[in-house]
């Protein structure tokens, strides 16, 4: 089917029947087979009360009784609707899945409403789109029936296969499938599909990718159009060729995308700082079939070593920043105070010069510089006229970050570990984390200059667009809840851990990431932390984001090269730039400037043609920023498990080896321990602990056993064996290695010998 049931709503407007004719269009359906699917998928949303279909058309109702939400499943058989308002998780018994898989976009009904310590619970009534078209399986022969078991064993499922497939089956185990769903499970009738391809498991870094990519069905990437991007106009151009300005590289790997150059002027009682993004949405018509391949692609992706760019070919030669190069771009001045905060701001189209590139060596060559010395490393010779430009945007971006984090930013020492295969994903982009926290960078690295110009001109952006009452797409990011925190406080607590709290016992994420970095157990403390961060989401509704200390609003629109949202946000700031009204009529002489801040409150007039932001605000109807949101989630997915699968990597030949680990978590059936240099992460099942009968103690977050009184708790040091790794699951089988003399114990009369309950003994184990 060429469609899904989120695809068919997303076409349907609340206020007025659409005709079946201009769906069928909407939809791209012409085919006779597939006009008689909508029919019949017309009908089976009325029944469920989705939509009404009559003789003007089809027309959308409201079923409040019907939550949106995405199903997350656990390898224990556990599943839960995570709803898309915010909601409480819904948990859905395995009889009232209805077939949805994992990850499923699903709508859900409330069976059981949820008490004081129990979630409610309900059923998929209806699944408005699939995720997995395509997954990696091993092959069971079961006498005829040739099986095709998914290697994610979230996916409570199994897929039937043709015969003929059986030539993929290999006896070595040294291979897995690829298999294309062909049939999803209808009632009684099981999934069925077929092998596309068989796949090594140890062929190597390139092998370990393309599993990867086909994993999370990223292997196939659409062409892009054969079309030549538009030549900006220079009418109403700022020409800033004359501003000293500065390209700042983090990034080294094929085809990384370019980034925002930033100037500075000094001023009486601050500085003006300049951001200057790539105007890519000059060069794309929206609407436009670019538009609309850039709209599928939704991110660009790192590799490791190389990039899988958002943009063209040709739309990143146009658009990059070169040195010594004019360039077309968007820019906004940003006037700071002395302490770093913004009194005013104003975007410009503008034309740029860059005047130097400064590199992470360039930049680490000059921390590392003595005062007043005389001498330049080689890697400075290059900027030497840029020096006193590079150590007052140092400056700056260092107030701006005493501001961020004042206001409730959270900053965490989580790097990931330096393993060459991860390449650029070792350096975050600089823009605002999706995970709802910052990776602790040196003031002077180049992203996190960056970073912090890029968050203060999209919270200018954000609060200029909600001020003049535009439809927007926003990145919001509210603070964690008081519950999360509690659970953290506790086991803080539990470790002795000097907490300053409230008369409720409460404190603030910010105020447990400052605390956590003064002690000897920075690290784990500061996962149990991350754990509980709102992720950032994109939304057609304005709010707070925490990680950028924003409280209002930030629309994305600096980095157009990695994100669609940066690419759909300019282009809505450059319909304002160009075809806004500054006046009520052409009998005016007053005017005002769209361009700033001086503008909001001084307008009681329609900005924009009626027809202007029809486009706008039918993208955000229809679900743009919902889209967006999933793309994100899956290539935020993938940059996981490559991670993992590169941590996996470096234990292989570690199998066997004795290494000293640090605790990062304790839960009833055992403790997880991270093992340096690659920080990779394993289980010791509690069923290996021989030496005694252990407890799990939920509110000290330890394991005690019964008779040594022998404790393992968070953030201890414990030497381990590592016994057995999986890549492909990026599962690490670990063993503590007893002190030399002791023994495992014997268990008891009437006792077996992998019994191991605490005070929680009845806690459903967490899903994955």
């Amino acid at each position: 089917m060429k469609f899904t049931v989120a695809d068919l709503l997303d076409q349907l407007p609340a206020s007025e029947p659409l005709p079946v004719a201009k769906l069928e269009k909407a939809l791209g359906l012409s085919l006779k087979g597939d006009k008689e699917q909508l029919r019949i998928s017309l009908e089976a949303m009325g029944r469920l009360g989705l939509l009404e279909l009559g003789d003007s058309g089809v027309q959308r109702l409201n079923n409040d009784s019907l939550i949106p939400a995405r199903l997350r499943c656990s390898s224990k058989g556990f599943c839960f609707a995570l709803r898309e308002d915010g909601g409480e998780d819904v948990y859905i018994r395995d009889h009232q899945l209805n077939h949805a898989w994992n990850g499923d976009r699903v709508l859900v009904r409330i069976t059981r409403e949820g008490g004081r310590r129990r979630s409610p619970e309900g059923g998929v009534q209806c699944i408005l789109s699939r995720t997995t078209t395509s997954l990696l399986a091993q092959l069971d022969q079961q006498g005829e029936r040739l099986i095709a078991q998914p290697l994610d064993d979230r996916l409570l499922t199994s897929i039937e296969l043709p015969s003929d497939d059986s030539k993929h089956c290999n006896d070595k185990g040294d291979s897995v499938v690829e298999v294309v769903v062909d049939r999803f499970p209808v009632a009684q009738r099981p999934a069925m599909g077929h092998v596309a391809r068989s796949l090594p498991i140890n062929g190597g870094e390139a092998a370990d990718l393309d599993l990867l990519l086909t994993k999370h069905r990223l292997q196939e990437r659409a062409a892009a159009p054969r079309a030549t991007p538009k030549a900006p106009g220079s009418d109403n151009r700022s020409d800033l060729t004359s501003l000293p300005t500065m390209l700042l590289e983090g990034w080294q790997g094929k085809e990384a995308p370019a980034l925002a150059a930033l100037s500075l002027e000094p001023l009486e009682q601050g500085h003006r700082l300049w951001l200057h993004a790539p105007s890519v949405a000059e060069r794309v018509a929206p609407g436009s079939s670019t538009d609309q391949w850039l709209r599928e692609q939704g991110e660009a992706l790192c590799l490791g070593g190389q990039w899988q760019p958002l943009l063209s070919a040709a739309l990143s030669k146009a658009c990059g920043f070169k040195a010594g190069d004019s360039q077309d771009a968007l820019s906004v001045a940003l006037e700071l105070d002395g302490s770093g905060q913004l009194l005013h701001f104003r975007f410009h189209r503008s034309l740029i010069k860059v005047d130097a590139t400064a590199s992470e060596a360039a930049l680490n060559a000059l921390a590392e510089r003595k005062p007043k010395s005389r001498t330049l490393a080689a890697p400075l010779k290059p900027l030497k006229d840029h020096l006193p430009l590079l150590e007052q945007l140092i400056a700056v971006s260092t107030s701006l970050r005493e501001q961020r984090l004042a206001a409730g930013s959270i900053d965490l020492d989580l790097p990931l570990p330096a393993i060459e295969r991860l390449g650029d994903l070792r350096t975050p982009a600089p823009d605002a984390s999706r995970d709802g926290w910052m990776v602790t960078l040196p003031a002077h690295h180049p992203h996190a200059i960056l970073r912090e110009c890029v968050l203060l001109a999209e919270r200018a952006l954000g609060q200029h667009l909600s001020a003049l009452e535009l439809p927007a797409i926003f990145a919001v990011n509210p603070p964690p809840s008081a519950a999360d925190l509690h659970d953290v406080v506790k086991a803080a607590l539990a470790l002795e851990i000097p907490l300053e709290l409230s008369e409720d016992g409460d404190t603030s994420a910010t105020e447990l990431a400052q605390c956590f970095s003064q002690t000897d157990r920075q690290r784990p403390l500061q996962q149990q932390l991350r754990g509980t961060l709102n992720p950032v989401q994109l939304s057609s509704e304005a709010g707070p984001h925490n990680v950028a200390g924003a409280s209002t609003a930030l629309a994305p629109w600096c980095n157009p090269t990695l994100h669609y949202a940066d690419i759909w946000n300019q282009q809505l700031l450059l319909t304002l730039l160009l075809e806004g009204k500054d006046r009520p009529s052409i009998r005016h002489k007053t005017s005002v400037d769209l361009a700033a801040d001086s503008c909001h409150g001084q307008i009681d007039w329609p900005l924009l043609a009626a027809g202007v932001l029809v486009p706008y605000s039918e993208d955000l109807a229809h679900g743009l920023s919902d889209r967006l949101n999933q793309r994100n989630r899956q290539l935020h997915d993938f940059g996981t498990d490559l991670v993992a699968m590169a941590q996996a990597r470096q234990a292989e030949p570690l199998v066997g080896q004795t290494l000293s680990g640090t605790i990062s978590g304790v839960q009833s059936y055992g403790f997880f321990v991270q093992v340096p240099p690659s920080q990779v992460e394993g289980l010791v099942h509690v069923s290996s602990l021989k030496d005694d009968w252990y407890e799990y103690r939920s509110r000290q977050n330890r394991l005690v056993g019964r008779k040594n009184r022998r404790t393992y708790m968070l953030g201890d040091t414990v030497e381990v064996v590592i016994e057995k790794v999986d890549p492909l699951r990026h599962q690490i089988d670990l063993a503590v290695v007893l002190p030399e003399g002791e023994v495992g114990l014997e268990p008891a009369d009437g006792e077996p010998a992998d019994l191991h309950h605490g005070d929680d003994a009845m806690d459903a184990p967490d899903a994955d």
